[in-house]
């Protein structure tokens, strides 16, 4: 049985899940806040949206917890708890992301 590290959890979503919009990996445009790994198989992933009204907003959070329990099998859930504090905005991008979408 392999329980994975929080930083394997954003590796793999970082590589499988991409905003539609953007087509932009989630984790480099700083949509997930946290993941922990509790110790009952567990993952809790924290994560906002561009903004409330995000039309691929239901199709991220789906592919997050998909992905998740397809590059995981071992864990017994995945919780995704969506949240608006702190309100996302394009300084939480990596670097790769703001050059990738131009912003300096």
């Amino acid at each position: 049985m392999t329980i994975p590290t929080s930083e394997e959890v954003r590796e793999v979503l970082k590589q499988r899940v991409k905003d539609p919009e953007l087509m932009m990996n989630i984790v480099d445009l700083g949509l997930i806040y946290t993941v922990e790994i509790t110790p009952d198989r567990t993952a809790e992933i924290t994560m906002t949206l561009t903004s409330p009204g995000c039309p691929a907003g239901p199709e991220i959070i789906t592919s997050v917890q998909r992905e998740t329990h397809t590059a995981f099998p071992d864990l017994d859930e995945v919780n995704i708890h969506l949240t608006w504090t702190p309100f996302w905005n394009p300084d939480m991008m990596s670097e790769e992301a703001k050059e990738e979408l131009g912003i300096f």
